[in-house]
């Protein structure tokens, strides 16, 4: 039985009574998660208070960021390092479509924030739009977004996604990869069904807590 990745990003939502709305309805003790990796990605606003969360209530989650700085610490105003992200979370997102589009994000700086997730063992979730996305040397996770199927509500064939994972596999000899795009309760089996597609990174869906449990339920 394979391991599957179950990662939930936030993006930019939710406020400290929100998030704690939606702890308060995360009944994850009632699930089955022999071979489930849930990963919950919040704002860099809240990783403090759902880290301590996840604690106090003895969640079998994880806690990941969203980004990372590419620089170190210093006189970066701004950014937030991978030593200081280190004290909350296992995982950082690297590379999301939004990030390249919006920010203006290159090949080498995300190479470089991969290089200060690593140093800080800091496992990166790296997202790739394609087959020509190039991906870091030593990435364990990629997650395959295909642009048209971000927020669209039209997600990727499971049958071209299960293309893409092979293909980065084969040639950049990661270990596992994501499908990101439009992922809900009732198209993520599709998905996690297809033998080299190791798990789904969820964004306006995870929002829900009620649609995430069901994501969970049927992944």
């Amino acid at each position: 039985m394979k391991k599957v990745f179950i990662v939930a990003n936030w993006k930019s939502n939710k406020d400290e009574s929100e998030a704690k709305d939606w702890l308060d309805g995360f009944k994850i003790q009632n699930l089955e998660l022999i071979n489930k990796e849930i990963i919950i990605c919040p704002p860099f606003t809240l990783l403090s208070q759902v880290a301590s969360e996840v604690i106090s209530r003895k969640l079998k989650v994880k806690v990941g960021a969203q980004n990372i700085s590419p620089f170190d610490g210093g006189a970066y105003t701004g950014e937030i390092n991978g030593k200081q992200i280190k004290e909350f979370v296992d995982y950082v997102i690297i590379g999301h479509s939004e990030r390249r589009q919006n920010f203006s994000e290159t090949d080498e700086t995300l190479f470089r924030k991969v290089d200060q997730a690593l140093k800080y063992d800091l496992t990166p979730i790296f997202c790739v739009q394609g087959k020509e996305t190039k991906v870091p040397p030593n990435v364990a996770i990629v997650a395959y977004e295909p642009i048209d199927a971000i927020g669209t509500g039209q997600s990727d064939t499971a049958e071209n996604a299960e293309e893409v994972a092979s293909f980065f596999k084969k040639n950049y000899n990661v270990q596992y990869t994501l499908y990101g795009g439009s992922i809900t309760s009732k198209n993520v089996k599709e998905f996690t069904q297809m033998p080299n597609i190791d798990g789904v990174l969820i964004g306006g869906a995870s929002l829900d807590v009620k649609e995430f449990y069901a994501i969970i339920q049927n992944a």
